[in-house]
């Protein structure tokens, strides 16, 4: 199954696939509630957008650990940030790709997760190194300086609408900087993100 929350790559990618030998595309959604309904007809991979909306990529990797489900994750990632892959690997994941590689790796990479393989990328491998020196060391999370600015100012009370509108971006945009943030820091809900974000100083 293929899920993205837009239109044009989601399309795009199940065009792709119907035309590959071996491969057919049994469902398809814009969400992740979409995703873990459709876990429960097996498909023998999921390929989904690391961003989706809640609970995100992470969060149905998560819902197919709970399950026991055999379907296996790939995850399609248009960021450069190795946190959320440090915690998918964590969780089972089957693969981690960046979304810009050409369709044929992509292709291949069903191709291997479905076998039961492990796909990273390259482009995340020196990221996931550095992640990993960081946790052992114990040091704290490298938020950006805009993840740290959407936290500082959700710990104000605002919105993501609110955030959204102070920034000038768009909600989803403030959603992908708390999710990367979240994931980074280790945590599943805003309260605890700037909690702990305080805790390591990043905000005030």
């Amino acid at each position: 199954m293929v899920a993205d929350p837009s239109p044009l790559f989601r399309i795009g990618l199940v065009a792709v696939l119907e035309h590959e030998p071996g491969l057919a595309v049994a469902a398809e959604a814009d969400d992740a509630a979409g995703v873990i309904a459709a876990l429960e007809d097996e498909p023998d991979v999921a390929v989904v957008d690391v961003d989706l909306a809640d609970p995100g990529g992470l969060g149905v990797l998560e819902a197919a650990r709970r399950a026991d489900s055999p379907t296996r994750i790939l995850l399609l990632a248009a960021g450069e940030s190795s946190a959320p892959l440090y915690r998918a690997l964590s969780m089972g994941v089957g693969g981690y790709l960046a979304k810009r590689n050409e369709a044929d790796r992509v292709c291949a990479a069903i191709r291997a997760v479905a076998g039961g393989e492990t796909v990273i990328d390259e482009r995340f491998q020196s990221g996931l190194a550095a992640e990993i020196r960081l946790r052992e060391r114990g040091e704290r999370p490298a938020l950006t300086e805009r993840e740290r600015e959407v936290l500082a100012l959700t710990a104000d009370g605002g919105s993501v609408a609110e955030v959204a509108g102070r920034l000038h971006l768009s909600d989803a945009t403030i959603k992908t900087h708390l999710h990367h943030a979240y994931e980074k820091l280790d945590v599943s809900d805003r309260a605890a993100a700037v909690a702990r974000a305080m805790r390591f100083g990043l905000i005030e």
